[in-house]
């Protein structure tokens, strides 16, 4: 049994880098890739993501392939995209029985979703992207003359079992990251997955969509590392996606509170829990692109030299509006504790909230690995129609300015919402945070709300 070590003991300059799927999309990527743990001496464990489209392949074989010919013809997309890597590596008869075995797996998994399918079973299938990828990115890493081994993720990253979107256990994490992976980072390069953990059963689990950049943030806090680098396609974060706004500017600098905001409104860049962890032990997060890492890119930290009122635009999709009305709400008490003890009680999370004297609006938001719109449990929507009328309205979008004092500096939303005067709003949250102004849109008005507001305020 190896030797308990403790975190403080390794260099505390030690980098964890994350790398998403499209950084580990092909040979090329992964490669180049592969370079940039090589260039930096201080990393020493990397976390990757499933290749570029992989994960959509297994979610829609986790939700049920009836016809046969197409399940098959799936699972050899997903041959192929493994095979072109094998095909341009120098040894690929090192890992080739491995990812054969695991799209054997793939295969099986994917007749049982097609007979019936769960949630558990939809996160044994969708942990197969990242097992395969750290196969051949550990394969190029060694070819590169670097001394790296894989390692399975689900050793240390121990969540509860909601399947789908788990809860991690930073404690249990650390403890097992002190017994299990601390001696391998003394003399390895430990290339691992993100996005996957395991139930104390041993039974495997998902930290939900995205969750990558939070496995990652997770395992440098386990780790006491001195920073953590987010790779992505994009080289750091944005006044808003380029593909909103073409003349969106980069970041240089922001700090902790504005990019959790930004993360939280649908920032794609970032996954919305990733900085908790980084928080907690003041880790500072690099943001860059592998494709171009001389560009730089945008470093995340406790605090900022620069706290301008407007920081930046996000826009997120696939949003679901719950307008709770009752009568028994005007000058009474206990209604909305009744209302949310029922959405305690079937796990639904709650986004935003706003309320009037005989209504209550709230939001939520898709988080979990099975896509579509988000709704209400059947025996949630049930509850809470013997207490109110229940209304759900769906494809929406949610709309974030992102910055600073904004709820303290006085005239800072008039230029925002002269804006929107051609436009119905569905929902409005001000001054719970001073770092957000946020609204609910139609979703085919969000793209020129996003583009116009961009213009007046950062162009």
């Amino acid at each position: 049994m190896s030797p308990v070590i403790s975190s403080s003991a390794l260099n505390a300059e030690i980098t964890v880098a994350k790398f998403g799927g499209t950084s580990v999309a092909d040979f090329v990527a992964m490669s180049r890739s592969a370079k940039i743990v090589i260039n930096n001496p201080t990393t020493k464990l990397v976390l990757i993501s499933a290749c570029s489209g992989v994960t959509n392949i297994l979610v829609e074989l986790a939700n049920g392939v009836a016809d046969a010919e197409h399940r098959h013809a799936l699972v050899e997309r997903l041959r192929a995209i493994h095979q072109s890597v094998l095909a341009d590596l120098q040894q690929p008869e090192m890992i080739a029985e491995h990812i054969d075995a695991l799209l054997d797996q793939v295969s099986e998994l994917a007749v049982k979703a097609a007979e019936h399918k769960s949630a558990e079973l939809t996160d044994q299938l969708v942990a197969n992207g990242e097992l395969l990828s750290t196969y051949l990115f550990t394969q190029i890493m060694n070819e590169l003359g670097a001394d790296a081994i894989r390692y399975d993720i689900r050793e240390v990253m121990r969540t509860d079992s909601r399947f789908g979107k788990a809860s991690p256990e930073p404690e249990m994490i650390r403890q097992l990251t002190e017994e299990k992976l601390l001696p391998l980072l003394q003399s390895k390069i430990v290339v691992s997955q993100g996005f996957i953990g395991s139930d104390e059963q041993g039974r495997t689990t998902t930290l939900g969509r995205g969750g990558s950049d939070y496995s990652a943030a997770l395992m440098a806090e386990a780790v006491d590392a001195g920073t953590l680098e987010i790779w992505t396609d994009v080289p750091g974060m944005y006044t808003t996606d380029p593909r909103i706004a073409p003349k969106a500017t980069p970041i240089k600098e922001i700090s902790f509170s504005e990019a959790s905001e930004m993360a939280n409104f649908g920032a794609k860049i970032l996954h919305p829990s990733t900085l908790i962890p980084a928080v907690r032990r003041q880790i500072p997060v690099f943001v860059g692109s592998s494709r171009a890492p001389e560009q730089g890119g945008t470093w995340i930290r406790k605090s900022v030299t620069e706290a301008p009122l407007f920081r930046a635009l996000a826009l997120r999709s696939n949003q679901t509006l719950i307008t709770l009305t009752s009568l028994n709400m005007f000058h009474a008490y206990g209604f909305l504790a009744e209302v949310f003890r029922i959405l305690a009680e079937h796990k639904v999370s709650v986004d935003l909230i706003s309320t009037s004297e005989v209504s209550v609006s709230l939001t939520m938001d898709q988080t979990d690995t099975g896509g579509g719109a988000p709704t209400l449990p059947p025996g949630a929507h049930a509850a809470l129609s013997e207490l109110c009328r229940v209304e759900i309205e769906q494809d929406l979008c949610l709309i974030s300015l992102i910055g600073n004092r904004m709820s303290q500096t006085a005239g800072s939303v008039s230029t925002v919402f002269d804006t929107l005067d051609d436009y119905k709003l569905r929902m409005i949250c001000y001054g719970a945070s001073p770092h957000n102004l946020c609204f609910l849109v139609k979703t085919e008005h969000a793209m020129p709300i996003a583009q116009n507001l961009h213009r007046k305020i950062f162009e």
